[in-house]
């Protein structure tokens, strides 16, 4: 029987995301009300002009300053939220995500080495900090994937431990670079806890846009092909699914978006836990939905949990690493104690 997409689902998480945007980004130290946010986004369109009374320095504070934050806060929850569910859907466990397997630390390791080094930030144009971050991330996720597989597949739990370790490991390798390299080491250990919204950027926004929407479509393309790999590999082998191929091209594609998700933001936990989980929870298993659904409930919850780290503790700020991690561990545990998923 042929599935009718449920495209009003997608809109409706849609219209969600952008309501918590604007609700972010008329929140601070500032207050604006969310028609005048409203109003001031319209007015930036070309050839559109908005007639308001408010004060002329809400238009910077929403567009300059707090409007590239908000929607670079959306994107990295995206990419980190769409590479968890491949992930999931790769290793068949919803607590597969790409902080839990090392992916997180080994690309916060790359840009670390390039961001306390001389090595130069741009090359013919294009920035190192991604391809930098890729790597970091690639080596560690062929390293754990490595030490924990057997001859009948990748057990999770092996996979996680592994993980740990050698995210600990490129942890500690990125603490002892920053501290040789600066004394005070402050500005670079938020960057590494997720602080690097703080200082977001409109090229921050161009460096990270081609690699979500490059990768998404990637992954969106194998979403059938993932939908094989629930059961078994056999299975997908039975299909005619070329499952070496497939497991590379994944594994890649969304290392590649969280590692560029990281060069931009720093380390963000459990994103990719929680969003692409919730999203299962509520809708089901059938990755051609799950994955573009993930990416809004990835950007959402970001987005919030970004405008909780600058809020909560105003005048200073936690970076939003923090925040998902509060809220990521206990549902972490939360899903282990419940025992829905099998390690």
């Amino acid at each position: 029987m042929h599935m009718v997409y449920p495209w009003w689902r997608l809109a409706v998480g849609l219209v969600v995301v952008v309501l918590i945007g604007v609700a972010a980004l008329g929140i601070g130290s500032v207050n604006v009300p969310p028609l005048t946010t409203t109003k001031i986004l319209v007015d930036q369109i070309p050839f559109v002009e908005v007639e308001g009374d408010w004060p002329n320095g809400w238009n910077s504070i929403i567009w300059n300053i707090r409007f590239p934050r908000v929607v670079l806060a959306g994107l990295v929850g995206a990419c980190l939220a769409i590479a968890g569910a491949a992930y999931q859907g790769l290793f068949r466990n919803p607590l597969a995500e790409p902080g839990l397997i090392g992916v997180s630390s080994g690309a916060a390791l790359g840009a670390t080495v390039v961001l306390v080094t001389s090595v130069p930030f741009y090359v013919f144009g294009y920035s190192l900090l991604p391809i930098a971050a890729f790597a970091g991330g690639i080596v560690t996720v062929a390293v754990a994937y490595t030490v924990s597989r057997q001859s009948n597949g990748v057990p999770l739990l092996t996979l996680i431990l592994a993980g740990v370790a050698i995210a600990s490991l490129a942890t500690a390798v990125s603490s002892l670079l920053m501290i040789r390299s600066d004394p005070d080491v402050r500005p670079l250990l938020s960057w590494l806890l997720g602080g690097g919204l703080i200082s977001s950027q409109w090229d921050d926004i161009y460096l990270l846009l081609p690699y979500l929407v490059v990768g998404a479509l990637i992954l969106l393309g194998y979403s059938r092909i993932l939908n094989t790999f629930q059961v078994n590999e056999e299975e997908a082998k039975q299909l005619g699914v070329n499952v070496e191929k497939t497991k590379i091209v994944l594994v890649v594609v969304a290392t590649l978006i969280t590692a560029a998700s990281v060069s931009v933001a720093g380390i963000v936990g459990f994103v990719g836990l929680i969003a692409p989980h919730a999203v299962r929870l509520i809708w089901g298993q059938d990755n051609r939905f799950l994955l573009p659904m993930a990416m809004l409930a990835g950007a959402g919850f970001m987005i919030a949990a970004d405008l909780i780290g600058r809020t909560i503790a105003n005048p200073s700020e936690l970076p939003v690493g923090v925040v998902t991690s509060f809220c990521g561990a206990p549902f972490f545990l939360y899903l282990l104690r419940q025992r829905r998923v099998v390690l």
